[in-house]
């Protein structure tokens, strides 16, 4: 069994993205909440324990706390933002709120014999609001910023440290290396967690859970459902039957494209259901994006029993669900952090569902799920193709869904990545070119006053959307050139009828998410 770290999760919003950033390190974690009981976690049997970053004040009732087998286990701690607090405020130490916030970029200098950063001043990214004012007995302050003169502390002698600073956000470019020299040097956890450990041990689970019983996939033509379903073919081949449900939602040619990509390697084995008449009369007269993303996981479910009973009644539905989707939607087994939004295939599924879900890439993040493809040797144009949300267009259709404004929003996505393409922007296969991560129109239910000709109109608006990010829990809006915006614009307003307006969206996440809805 490979070694092993253990994160707790406060409810921080970049918790997970601490477990993609141990991995990196090839050093396998598992994420856990703060009050999981501790035989669950100790049965991990960990190296090293981390506390993630929380929205809470350790001095506040009812806040989280420090459970007391993490210092009672020996084993080396680090303790991220509100983690170095509950560490600070458990073991003696006095924290504060902070007479200025910090909340960005900031500069660290390190400090002395520090095992985690070398001397020297550092960019670091800050998220907070308290601050510790003095630390505990037998720690020593090992870094400092401008307004943290403790942004880091540490007890050499029990391997227990503590950062005010988040080392997993790109925002910290040394971030990656001091959780390296942590869970490396510090823990001296073996770095044996490679691509080949990851595709056995989900090859193995798969096994294990499904048996010699038959297998439904859910295949969309995205990254995640074709490596799950890559994933699944290895472990039981012969056991699955692949199924391509065309809601309507879908990017303009992109039923053809799937059919072509899948009929190649599945055969008779891919089932393209045609419900776009049930999408569209269940979705009709629906605004709020809950109420459509629990539509459309039911709907979803639904279609699959029924297909089940034609393909013989398999018990188990394979999902391509991924890390982003489990932390924005905080399954309750797996995060305390607070819900963004429900995913289709995660919050959105019916409580009466009559599958057992095989979920092999529940735990890994999208460039994991990439590796992972390009090893199973799936086709390049499949593992880069751009992310598409699983309930499709329906969260970049604002408002009411019709078939007239899914048309509208499929002609002005088509517009916008043919001229990305045409300015380079995009590599032969459909997948974004390197520095641009997704890119995608939206059509939002705002009409606005226009003029054509010497007519006067009042139309819909669409808003381009473009960002850059290495694992989608954080981005930054891409800076297309102004001349391409302007292409993308001109043509949408001229070819897409009802379409007055283009704007460029040009918020970071956070504050904002990807998708708009």
């Amino acid at each position: 069994m490979s070694d092993s770290i253990a994160i707790l999760d406060f409810g921080s919003q970049t918790s997970q993205l601490i477990a993609r950033r141990v991995r990196e390190a090839q050093v396998y974690c598992e994420l856990f909440p703060w009050d999981a009981p501790a035989e669950t976690v100790l049965e991990l049997h960990p190296k090293g324990i981390i506390l993630s970053g929380s929205p809470a004040s350790v001095y506040e009732p009812g806040a989280p706390f420090l459970p007391p087998y993490v210092l009672e286990s020996g084993l080396p701690v680090l303790g991220i933002c509100f983690g170095m607090q509950a560490l600070t405020h458990t073991l003696g130490g006095r924290v504060a709120p902070a007479q200025q916030r910090e909340y960005g970029p900031a500069t660290v200098e390190s400090l002395g014999e520090n095992p985690l950063l070398p001397p020297g001043e550092y960019p670091v990214w800050m998220s907070h609001g308290d601050r510790i004012e003095q630390a505990p007995p037998g720690f020593v302050s090992l870094a400092r910023s401008g307004n943290s003169p403790v942004a880091m502390i540490g007890d050499l002698n029990r391997r227990i440290f503590g950062v005010q600073f988040h080392p997993e956000v790109r925002h910290t470019p040394g971030g990656r290396e001091l959780l390296r020299r942590f869970v490396v040097d510090v823990c001296g956890a073996q770095p044996d967690w490679t691509l080949e450990s990851i595709i056995h041990a989900a090859v193995e689970r798969i096994r294990q859970q499904v048996g010699g019983e038959r297998v439904l996939v859910a295949v969309s033509g995205g990254v995640d459902s074709s490596v799950a379903t890559a994933l699944v073919n290895r472990a039981v081949p012969g056991q699955l039957t692949a199924v391509f449900v065309d809601h309507g939602l879908l990017r303009q040619g992109e039923r053809e494209q799937v059919q072509a990509a899948f009929g190649r390697s599945l055969g008779e084995h891919l089932v393209v259901v045609n419900a776009i008449e049930d999408y569209m009369d269940a979705l009709a007269g629906v605004t709020d994006p809950e109420q459509k993303r629990r539509i459309i996981g039911e709907k979803f479910i639904r279609i699959f029993e029924a297909e089940a009973k034609k393909a013989g009644s398999p018990r188990f539905l394979v999902q391509g669900t991924i890390y982003p989707d489990v932390v924005e939607s905080s399954a309750p087994d797996r995060s305390k952090a607070q819900r963004i939004k429900t995913h289709h295939n995660v919050g959105g599924l019916p409580a009466d569902m009559h599958f057992s879900l095989v979920e092999p890439l529940r735990y890994l993040f999208k460039d994991e799920v990439r590796a992972v493809g390009e090893a199973l040797g799936l086709p390049h144009e499949l593992v880069w193709r751009q992310p598409f949300p699983g309930p499709g267009l329906a969260v970049r259709c604002l408002g009411e869904i019709t078939w007239e404004r899914l048309e509208k929003l499929r002609a002005a996505d088509y517009i916008f990545t043919s001229e990305l393409s045409a300015a380079g922007l995009l590599n032969q296969s459909g997948g974004l070119a390197e520095g641009i991560s997704q890119a995608f129109a939206v059509l939002l239910p705002v009409r606005s006053v226009g003029v054509m000709g010497d007519t006067r109109t009042y139309q819909e608006a669409v808003a381009l959307r473009a960002v850059t990010t290495e694992d989608f829990m954080t981005a930054d809006w891409a800076r297309l050139p102004y001349d391409l915006l302007a292409r993308t614009a001109n043509r949408i307003v001229n070819e897409v009828a009802g379409v007055n307006r283009v704007v460029y969206d040009v918020t970071s996440k956070p504050p904002a998410t990807i998708e708009w809805e």
